[in-house]
């Protein structure tokens, strides 16, 4: 069973930056894909990033392309979140989540798509 851990978070003012990190327990090589989701009170999980472990390609929810960014270090099993001129509205609790099954195209902005998840890290976004 892969346990994943969330790290990062913490409260910044509108403008900053914040790097989240999520650590796996497992390698890398039982993993497929590695994907980040928020939620803020009061509203539904949304879909914020998705990158392969494969080959590192990656995918953006519209909300958030060209602010964050994610990375990842096969060696230390982590994914990075980095995110840059934030606002308020990014402000959520934020969950990375793997997918273990055999990859399959499409639908890694749901949360079905993923097997294991973390236990979220608080994102507090300040004006």
């Amino acid at each position: 069973q892969v346990q994943l851990v969330e790290s990062g978070g913490g409260l910044v003012q509108t403008g900053g930056s914040l790097r989240l990190s999520c650590a796996a327990s497992e390698r890398t090589f039982s993993m497929y894909a590695m994907g980040w989701f928020r939620q803020a009170p009061g509203k539904a999980r949304e879909f914020v990033g998705h990158i392969k472990w494969s080959g590192g390609r990656t995918y953006y929810a519209d909300s958030v392309k060209g602010r964050f960014t994610l990375s990842r270090d096969n060696a230390k099993n982590t994914v990075y979140l980095q995110m840059n001129s934030l606002k308020t509205e990014d402000t959520a609790v934020y969950y990375c989540a793997t997918r273990t099954r055999p990859f399959i195209p499409g639908g890694f902005d749901s949360g079905s798509y993923y097997d294991y998840w973390g236990q979220g890290t608080q994102v507090t976004v300040s004006s």
